[in-house]
């Protein structure tokens, strides 16, 4: 207990100490008439009301030390005085060799990890030459049909030095063959190379859209992609549970915090099925979080994740390794809120969010830039956000101590509410499995429990912010007319063209006996309920088979999914 004057120390202490704050509280209500409060409602940007003064009464339990089970106050015993977080900025457009250039642009300027983005027609397991990719080659990301692209992509990078992460759901075991081979043809050993591969299939059902497969087939590419990882690529994190997603897609912050432990137990139990042992690869787990607006309620939603995990770990699945029970976690800035209007604006919006971040524990940091809401972001834009990130960690202070705001009476308090309402979900997620989150999970995929949670949560906020009762500065207050255009980057429209024509030429060079031997051993695989698919699709990579090709044959045998609309 805090033993700062005015604070109560024992028992009865905490009785004096209500009386006392009982004559405050009457004294500040008699006063309001002569200086009346706001009449705006005081709550968290999740809808949590924030009392007036916060004390010793509505947080009297012990946070802990860091690097201390329940990791309340960080995973880590010396915060970041030894070490600061990964500085990412999101990547990635048109081929494999203007990607090879941003990135060695963006390691020139003291990034020190890589974040690669993939097109549409990547992530939804389509070659440049299919009818679904017309329009969508290079848009949102870099184009990858083969091991060609991947080897393009990493060009003079060498993988033992830098980490990658990278954003890919469906197609993840493929990508990650794609990136195994690279550093075999590298001669850089698997147990030297870093990243994370996204990998989080279930929150793409819920708030994303760029799944494949039914939800069954799903669950077990992603698990034998974890098995792979595990047992061949000991540095690697083989899935990053998003609930970056479910808040962009209007979820609240504490469904956040729910629907991302209930996604984390739901492939927790997968991989138990295959026998695993649960501290071979839980150690292993990794999430990826959005960052909003409310300062206070995202640094507690970190510290509620991360003590929420531990005791799910450590309780609910008996993992006895302290690495199992750990939350470590990345955090891209989030995007929804950056507004067209005013876009200047976003870098502050930024600046908090990596601000709450910091000060919440995070590993990696990806930082959304100000004309994000127009575009694909300019090198000025992206310098600019890395240089948001240098700055907070070597100008600000903030590093130098760990877990600063512990034991503040409402960072405390809200840690605890929002960790409570979490578990209320999970309850209600493991009724609807009968005992189990991985069948409650496939059940509220199946009935759109979750998609209409959040929807019902963004339509309560985009309401508050047409009614004006929630601020949106150069939105729906403080307008102003737009007088400078912002300069934005375009995309060369003759990329798909030159795509379709390096995949042609692929085709021509490769050994096709040998790739399409590669694919009829996938094919069998998946018609083979146990067998492990991550071999085959590793060598169907190695024969330079195509992402499409090996999607194709994986359709063939476990169809797509069809989601039920919801209103």
């Amino acid at each position: 207990m805090s033993s700062r004057p005015g604070a109560p120390k024992d028992g009865n202490g905490l009785d004096e100490y209500r009386k006392r704050y009982r004559q405050w509280d009457e004294a500040v209500r008699k006063g309001l008439g002569k200086a009346p409060e706001s009449p705006e409602q005081f709550e968290t940007l999740s809808g949590l009301p924030v009392k007036r003064l916060y004390t010793p009464l509505d947080s009297p339990g012990d946070p802990g030390f860091p690097g201390e089970y329940p990791y309340t106050r960080g995973i880590y015993p010396t915060g970041y005085r030894g070490r600061l977080w990964t500085m990412r900025q999101y990547a990635g457009f048109e081929s494999a060799a203007e990607t090879n250039q941003k990135f060695k642009y963006l390691l020139s300027q003291g990034q020190t990890g890589l974040s690669v983005a993939f097109d549409l027609p990547t992530q939804m397991g389509y070659d440049p030459d299919h009818m679904m990719s017309a329009g969508e080659v290079g848009k949102v990301g870099v184009s990858i049909a083969s091991l060609r692209d991947m080897e393009a992509v990493y060009d003079g990078i060498p993988l033992e030095r830098v980490s990658s992460s990278m954003t890919i759901n469906a197609t993840a075991p493929i990508l990650l063959a794609y990136y195994v081979a690279v550093a075999e043809k590298q001669g850089v050993s698997l147990e030297r190379i870093s990243g994370t591969v996204q990998n989080d299939i279930i929150k793409e059902y819920i708030a994303r859209g760029t799944y494949i497969f039914p939800p069954g087939p799903s669950l077990r590419l992603a698990a034998d992609t974890i098995r792979f990882a595990v047992k061949r690529v000991p540095r690697w994190n083989p899935i990053s549970i998003c609930g970056y997603h479910y808040r962009e897609a209007g979820a609240s912050a504490v469904q956040e915090i729910a629907f991302t432990m209930a996604a984390g137990m739901a492939y927790t139990e997968q991989v138990l099925r295959t026998g695993t042992p649960i501290d071979e690869f839980a150690p292993r787990f990794s999430f990826f979080h959005c960052v909003h607006n409310d300062l206070f309620e995202e640094i507690a939603k970190f510290r509620a994740m991360r003590r929420m995990w531990a005791r799910l770990m450590k309780e609910n699945y008996r993992a006895r390794d302290p690495r199992s029970w750990q939350f470590r976690f990345a955090v891209q800035t989030s995007g929804v809120v950056l507004t067209a209007q005013q876009p200047e604006n976003n870098i502050i919006r930024s600046t908090i969010h990596t601000l709450a971040a910091v000060l919440g524990g995070v590993q990696s940091i990806q930082l959304a830039c100000f004309d994000e809401a127009l575009a694909l972001p300019t090198d000025f834009a992206q310098r600019t956000a890395l240089r948001t990130q240098q700055i907070i960690a070597h100008e600000s202070g903030v590093t130098h101590t760990v877990d600063p705001l512990g034991g503040s009476h409402f960072l405390e308090s809200l840690t605890d509410e929002l960790e409570e309402g979490a578990r209320r979900y999970i309850r209600e997620i493991e009724k609807m499995g009968r005992g189990s989150v991985l069948q409650g999970v496939i059940r509220g995929l199946e009935e759109g429990y979750f998609q209409k949670e959040a929807a019902d949560a963004a339509y309560k906020f985009q309401r508050e912010v047409d009614s004006g009762r929630r601020t949106i500065v150069g939105v729906n207050k403080y307008r102003q007319e737009e007088t400078r255009k912002v300069q934005t980057f375009k995309i060369d429209p003759e990329v798909q063209r030159r795509q379709m024509e390096a995949l042609k030429k692929l085709k021509a060079e490769r050994d096709s006996a040998k790739a399409e031997a590669a694919l009829r051993k996938l094919e069998k695989a998946a018609r083979t309920p146990d067998e492990d698919l991550m071999a085959p699709i590793l060598d169907a990579a190695r024969a330079y088979a195509t992402t499409g090709e090996m999607c194709d044959i994986l359709r063939g045998v476990f169809g797509t999914y069809r989601p039920k609309v919801i209103f």
